[in-house]
């Protein structure tokens, strides 16, 4: 082991060289270049293969990351990407949009001790790309094939995380999203710049040659109740996301050129995949030459702020509350946006959207920090005296996500809610009050990372299959 690894004591920290500026703000490619092998390599070798995994400990799904991080420094490739995948249906996705500075490698021991993280999301990404092109991916092979069936309702990331999974042990799988293309945000929520679609397309195509049926355009509530779902089914998972948006309930919301981010954003990636979408078209949803204001400070508020630059945008501006240390998005993303000429307004909160029929400008207020509470996080109080006008020909909210009335939109009034509106499920389970309908993802845990939304996805199919072989072996019993 000491020959490979432990080289963070002489090889410094290096992750792959990002594109100049002026280039990635003239398209919406990915920003990062991929590491080569040496590279990938020498970089894994840096690693300490800590006796406590730090690094593994943060990582919701508790991915193996010394060890494959060993193996790829000894070059065995192939052994590495079978352990990366064996906890991870989806790692391609994870390497490019996880925030590592948060999990993995910011919880890293050699980053605590000065010398600079192991760069685990730059390798893990090099490990799955090596692995497509060298033909070691393979559609689903199932061993025999089970008579039961589940629909899974959703097909974003715990969707299609929960479908692999019980496809892998035979079930008849069939997703249901009432989008034109599988992936859910994925696809239309997060920047190409972030996260190409082609990696998308290429896993959910691998899925589909594994026997997984795929129905789009299909709405639970138009198309088909939950009852009449739970009738074609032997077991349901509920995945959907959350994709209502909360608003900034301030005068003047009503003005036109006020958006949602998602709008904003599916719009872009619609536009970006070749679709035709109108909104685009003429004007209204793209910001070429306008003075665009961001309000919200996630990773949802990086990602508008950074496809207006695309869109080349006259001006860029983020508006948050609390200042940069107290930002719930990813640093790695303020400092890609920064560099890009986003211009970040800390402390400041809109109090009034002004204008004649459309949006002008803003009144905007300063803010200071409170003491922190017994949460720990400082609130944010209006300064006195302190209001300013700032010119906007477009605003885009980026303040966060709710669920949809589900027992409404579902036609299914029996099904339980949580005071926020998310699905009530057991913990142990997360099996809904409705017997055989399960949830997972957002729909439980409210607006989350991706990476929260697979390890529900792959969590939920242990209690799905424990199910549906109760109930396969009752209905054996009765017989």
């Amino acid at each position: 082991m000491t020959e490979k690894m432990l080289k963070f004591v002489k090889i410094g920290k290096q992750s792959p060289p990002k594109r100049k500026v002026l280039d990635r703000n003239e398209d919406f490619r990915e920003i990062y270049n991929e590491f080569i092998n040496e590279k990938a390599k020498e970089q894994s070798s840096r690693c300490s293969q800590c006796g406590v995994p730090f690094c593994q400990i943060h990582c919701p799904l508790s991915n193996n990351i010394p060890d494959w991080l060993k193996l790829t420094a000894e070059g065995r490739l192939e052994e590495a990407y079978q352990l990366s995948e064996s906890t991870n249906n989806m790692p391609e996705v994870c390497g490019r949009i996880c925030p590592q500075d948060r999990l993995c490698e910011g919880n890293c021991v050699i980053e605590q001790s000065g010398h600079g993280t192991v760069t685990i999301g730059s390798i893990e990404k090099f490990l799955t790309e090596n692995a497509w092109n060298n033909g070691w991916i393979k559609p689903i092979n199932v061993f025999q094939e089970k008579k039961q069936s589940v629909g899974i309702i959703g097909a974003g990331p715990a969707g299609l995380a929960c479908a692999e999974q019980l496809r892998k042990k035979g079930y008849q799988i069939t997703i249901y999203d009432r989008y034109d293309r599988p992936g859910g945000l994925l696809i239309y929520g997060i920047p190409n710049f972030k996260l190409e679609k082609f990696v998308v397309e290429r896993r959910t195509k691998l899925l589909m040659e594994g026997g997984i049926k795929f129905i789009q355009n299909y709405e639970i509530g138009k198309d088909s109740s939950l009852k009449e779902l739970r009738e074609k089914h032997d077991a349901i998972l509920i995945a959907t996301g959350v994709y209502k948006a909360r608003e900034a309930n301030i005068p003047g919301n009503n003005l036109k050129n006020i958006f949602p981010a998602m709008e904003f954003l599916t719009a872009s990636n619609k536009k970006g995949l070749g679709d035709k979408v109108e909104m685009f078209e003429n004007g209204t949803l793209n910001t070429e030459e306008k003075n665009v204001v961001v309000i919200g400070g996630g990773d949802t508020a990086m990602d508008c702020v950074r496809t207006s630059v695309r869109q080349n945008a006259k001006s860029v501006k983020c508006l948050y509350r609390r200042d940069r240390e107290n930002m719930p998005g990813s640093a790695r993303e303020v400092a890609n946006a920064e560099e890009e000429g986003v211009e970040f307004v800390w402390l400041s909160n809109p109090k009034e959207f002004k204008g004649t029929g459309k949006i002008d400008s803003l009144i905007v207020e300063k803010m200071k920090l409170s003491e922190p509470d017994e949460s720990g996080r400082s609130k944010p109080i209006v300064q006195e005296n302190s209001e300013y006008e700032l010119k906007a020909d477009i605003i885009i909210k980026a303040l966060g996500f709710d669920p949809e009335e589900l027992p409404k939109l579902f036609c299914e009034d029996q099904l339980r809610v949580t005071k926020w509106g998310t699905i009530k499920t057991n913990f142990d389970t997360m099996e809904t009050n409705i017997p055989g309908v399960y949830a997972a993802g957002d729909i439980i845990r409210g607006a989350s990372l991706v990476v929260w939304a697979i390890k529900d996805g792959r969590d939920v199919a242990i209690s799905i299959e424990k199910y549906l072989k109760k109930k396969s072996f009752q209905k054996i019993k009765a017989a």
